[in-house]
């Protein structure tokens, strides 16, 4: 016997990692009770710790890795504590930061099962089951969202992958030779750098439009920066629209811009990964209901579908398309076909090999609440943003720049310097700045940012259906109030330091 394996001997008994299943029906049945509290009694909690970095890690601290194993009641206990304690919740009814939403129950109840029975979704002969509620769930979001039923796709881990999985088939089917060009509006997501990088194109291959009074792609100078770059031996091989931009929540003209990819031979990609589903609203505007028109779509169901993160999926008309940019078949894979119609090889579609079972939490969901549920919970989110929007606009200290979708900015302006704020600007931006840092140290409500040429902004966002109107009328009052906090310590300092 080789030396190294002197002393080894065979596993004769439970491994060390292993529960056995009594006790681990108990340390479920303590978690779900501990999860349901937490979900139950959420508004009573800060919507975030109020603690920076060096506070997190002091209190988690710094021991090296165990030598020896522990209980496992009490490590999980010890867990729950420590993250119910110092997290920031998106689920929470005052949650308005980034596009991130609440997690559905019944996603939470589906990541469990998909985790005990951890397919690989990669091959269909290790996840027959899982294999085909994902390909339903692909058509289940086509469908909500007018995108061809008919199309391929796949579940990845958010917008960025759902993106970039579009871009690399775009560019596959352009081919090799000659200096390829795209087209993206500057609010295009930062998706489009890395999708740049990774495919070896580099930031000149790319042109950023600038945007109109909407901050949104301007047609004609799509079409002039097109015939430009035709006009110097380039080759124009994408456009990218946005439904929904991070900013502002604008939504390109989807339409204008198909008509002119369509002209122009040019794959039309569309980033739904935040406002795709708005396009399931009976009022959806032509614009999104013009996503039926584009190549490839990307949405996040872990956004406007209330899924648990991770969820992103990739939608591209011809699964031909994805197959030229992502199928191999090395010699160690051998999946046999079974008899009648073959079965989908996830890993053919896709970056991944091994792949999670990311569908289940949707495809639970979408089971519970149905097409019209979405509907229902979208429509109350919107109407939500609208009624922030003016109870900002009827505070004298608050303006109120834009609500698009379920996105509202604004900011705060001292009443004196109100008839002077473009005299003021760096002051409002420092202001508002300070008082986004102190929101979201605050626990009271959260909030993130955005900048519309060159002004600093509040940015509330709302894809929760925990929200209520009672929490967005609570928002100007908290704004305002904090603001002006802000406003009389950063002229104190202003004050100190002239007289110094």
């Amino acid at each position: 016997m080789n030396d190294t394996h002197e002393g080894l001997a065979g596993r004769t008994g439970p491994a060390a990692i292993d529960i056995p299943a009594e006790q681990f029906r108990q340390l479920g049945h303590q978690l779900v009770d501990d999860v349901a509290a937490l979900l139950g009694g959420l508004r009573d909690r800060p919507v975030a710790p109020g603690l920076d970095p060096s506070d997190i890690r002091a209190r988690l601290g710094d021991a090296s890795m165990p030598q020896a194993g522990a209980d496992p009641a009490e490590i999980l206990a010890d867990a729950t504590r420590f993250l119910f304690d110092h997290s920031t919740f998106n689920g929470h009814p005052r949650f308005f930061g980034y596009i991130t939403a609440s997690a559905a129950p019944m996603g939470i109840l589906g990541e469990m099962l998909a985790a005990a029975v951890n397919p690989n979704v990669g091959g269909w002969i290790l996840s027959p089951a899982a294999s085909e509620i994902e390909l339903q769930t692909v058509r289940w979001m086509a469908e909500l969202t007018g995108f061809p039923a008919d199309c391929s796709g796949l579940f990845v881990s958010g917008g960025n992958m759902a993106n970039i999985v579009c871009f690399l088939a775009a560019k596959a089917k352009a081919g090799p030779g000659g200096k390829l060009r795209c087209y993206a509006s500057a609010e295009t997501h930062t998706w489009i750098d890395k999708a740049l990088d990774i495919s070896g194109l580099g930031p000149d291959s790319m042109v950023r439009l600038a945007l109109d009074d909407g901050e949104r792609i301007d047609p004609a100078e799509l079409r002039a920066a097109i015939e430009r770059d035709r006009s110097a031996g380039m080759r124009p091989f994408l456009v990218i629209a946005t439904a929904g931009t991070t900013n502002t929540g604008a939504v390109d003209p989807i339409s204008a811009v198909a008509d002119l990819c369509s002209e122009t031979g040019i794959w039309l990609h569309v980033d739904g990964a935040y406002g795709a589903p708005v396009a399931a609203l009976p009022d959806a505007s032509s614009d999104l209901r013009a996503i039926s028109r584009a190549d490839s779509l990307a949405i996040d169901p872990h956004k406007w579908l209330y899924a648990p993160l991770e969820a992103g999926c990739a939608l591209v008309k011809s699964r031909d398309d994805l197959l030229r940019a992502y199928s191999h078949n090395p010699h160690y894979y051998h999946f046999p076909e079974a008899e009648g119609e073959p079965g989908t090889n996830f890993h053919e579609l896709g970056l991944q090999n091994s792949r999670g079972f990311r569908a289940l939490k949707v495809w639970l969901a979408m089971r519970q609440v149905g097409r019209a549920g979405y509907v229902e919970m979208i429509e109350q989110d919107v109407s939500l943003a609208r009624e922030m929007f003016d109870a900002i606009d009827a505070e004298e200290t608050l303006e109120a720049r834009t609500c698009e979708l379920s996105i509202v900015t604004f900011r705060y302006v001292p009443p004196d310097l109100r008839a002077r704020a473009g005299e003021s600007v760096e002051y409002l931006n420092q202001l508002n700045e300070d008082i986004v840092s102190a929101l979201q140290l605050g626990g009271e409500i959260f909030v993130s940012n955005a900048t519309i040429r060159g002004t600093f902004l509040l940015r509330a966002c709302i894809v929760n259906f925990r929200t209520t109107t009672a929490d967005v009328r609570a928002v100007p009052e908290i704004v305002a109030r904090v603001g002006r906090r802000i406003d009389e310590g950063l002229r104190g300092d202003h004050r100190a330091a002239a007289d110094a």
